[in-house]
């Protein structure tokens, strides 16, 4: 499984990356400083297979991974090329999932793009971004099953009827996710589409390490905005996460762990 950080620069992606995996990617207090994709094999832990390792006592044990692909921040324009963008969105739709990294912190030392912490307006960036590039693939792949459905072809009349609906929500500003397949045949062809907003998200807010058990108001904003997707809503405090990681002797601090659960 492969599962890419996303989101505007400067929120803690490359942070939060560097928490999960071995590798250390550059994160510093500018636009753009991740340009090609950092990746980061990382075992999901699992206490099934310890307990299963001293009853069997393999000579070896292979723990499942995930793949962690740190990708570079996306602006504005993004579906149209702005900032790299192009180039960022390929990288994303090659994931199984998305971890979509919200600043949920005031600090006036980091910049934001946008001038102001408000993580409403960043998801909403991010989603019409990721919605816009999908649009443009749907209606590609439209042209061409239109001709075939006017011959008679149920299987290409079927095609288009499914992604006229997904164009509908598209256009609605709704995410590929909130598609339910009616059949089988449907699922199977939502997922050869490989659209990026059909991918499983997971909403991480970055918060101030004050913040790190109860949340605050920009947590609340961002809970209640998601509620009606199917979507999971983590709080973490990066940074705190990233001075724990340094010092921790052992493979994955607790709270890093109990993220990785999510995606057992």
């Amino acid at each position: 499984m492969k599962a890419g950080i996303v989101g505007l620069p400067n929120v803690g992606k490359s942070t939060l990356f560097n928490c999960l995996s071995n590798a250390k990617a550059q994160s510093a207090n500018f636009p753009f400083c991740t340009i090609e994709p950092n990746i980061g094999v990382v075992n999901v832990p699992d206490p099934r297979i310890n307990k299963l390792e001293e009853l069997v006592k393999p000579e070896r044990v292979q723990m499942a991974t995930v793949d962690i692909v740190d990708i570079a921040g996306l602006v504005k324009g993004a579906s149209k090329g702005e900032g790299l963008g192009n180039q960022f969105l390929g990288n994303i739709r090659e994931c199984n999932a998305i971890i979509h990294v919200l600043r949920c912190f005031d600090n006036d030392n980091i910049v934001h793009v946008d001038g102001n912490v408000n993580p409403i307006r960043d998801k909403e960036t991010i989603d019409i971004e990721l919605q816009l590039k999908d649009l443009e693939t749907i209606e590609k792949r439209l042209e061409k099953v239109k001709r075939a459905a006017k011959t008679g072809n149920k299987e290409a009349q079927a095609e288009e009827a499914l992604l006229n609906r997904i164009r509908e929500a598209l256009l609605q500003a709704k995410s590929a996710r909130t598609i339910v397949p009616q059949n089988n045949d449907e699922e199977v062809l939502l997922e050869s589409f490989q659209l990026i907003t059909a991918k499983p998200v997971l909403y991480v807010c970055n918060v101030d390490e004050s913040s790190a058990v109860n949340g605050n108001k920009y947590v609340d904003q961002v809970r209640e905005l998601v509620k009606d997707e199917d979507a999971e809503v983590i709080v973490l405090s990066v940074g705190a996460e990233a001075d724990i990681t340094e010092l921790e002797s052992y493979e994955e601090p607790k709270s890093v762990r109990c993220f990785l659960k999510i995606w057992d």
